[in-house]
């Protein structure tokens, strides 16, 4: 049985009283499922809502149109990790012995490093430092369930994912220098704020070939416009194609052209 965490640990979410209701009754359902463990695995599309499916589908989407772009995946900003897993399982779908299609993750895992004025200023945000952060050791958690998603596909000898931990200003850096191979064929930007953001942005902007995509989870975003004013800074956004499926609200993406 889950318990809840502390209020700095949670996400930001527009659900009204009942709809928060429905989830809570949703997750003790699952909770408390009575289907029994060796089949539960197979059976976990009971428990998706609409929501979940939706940005499922989006990354489905996402991930057909690079199968034709060389290089890897980088999530910036983790989190609990269901897109890293999401992104596996579909490379084992759809390209399981491409070998270069390292699914990179870069996250601090103990939340926001802190929030500056293009975030929209310390008063006027939801969030402060150590929001959005993970349980204690949680990324130890989720290397074990991307070694699994590698192990149930061919090539499992090759691993293909890593998780860079620590604050993102300092590390992504330092993961280009230390890899001038990388070839960046999807980014997707979590972040939420601006400064790891735009540090993100301005080392793969050189490292992303024409057909790349870009994806956005707070662009045009009130909460977070540190992302906004990230992109509008690195790349502008005149300069881009922003798109988004009519099925997910907020999550966009932009083919490199």
């Amino acid at each position: 049985m889950t318990t809840e965490s502390p209020d700095k640990d949670k996400a930001i979410f527009f659900s009204t009283a009942n709809e928060k209701e429905c989830q809570d009754a949703f997750v003790k359902l699952l909770n408390e499922s009575p289907i029994p463990d060796s089949e539960l695995f197979h059976n976990l599309g009971l428990y998706l809502s609409s929501k979940t499916l939706s940005r499922l589908i989006f990354f489905q989407h996402i991930y057909q149109q690079i199968l034709n772009v060389h290089g890897v995946v980088m999530e910036f900003g983790v989190r609990w990790g269901q897109t890293l897993s999401l992104l596996s399982a579909l490379r084992g779908i759809y390209e399981p012995f491409n070998r270069h299609r390292k699914i990179i993750g870069f996250d601090t895992f103990t939340g926001f490093p802190g929030l500056t004025e293009q975030d929209g200023g310390v008063a006027n945000s939801k969030c402060t430092a150590g929001s959005y952060s993970v349980t204690e050791g949680y990324e130890k958690h989720l290397a074990d369930i991307l070694h699994i998603q590698e192990s149930l596909n061919p090539m499992s000898h090759v691993k293909r994912f890593e998780l860079v931990k620590g604050d993102a200003t300092q590390t992504i850096p330092a993961y280009f220098k230390a890899h001038p191979e990388t070839v960046v064929a999807l980014a997707i930007l979590d972040f939420d704020i601006y400064q790891p953001t735009k540090i993100a942005l301005t080392q793969i902007k050189d490292c992303m070939p024409k057909g790349s995509i870009l994806v956005f989870d707070e662009l045009c975003d009130e909460l977070f416009p540190g992302e906004t004013t990230a992109i509008k800074e690195v790349f502008g956004l005149r300069n881009l194609r922003v798109q988004r499926l009519p099925s997910t609200a907020r999550v966009s993406y932009v083919v490199l052209e």
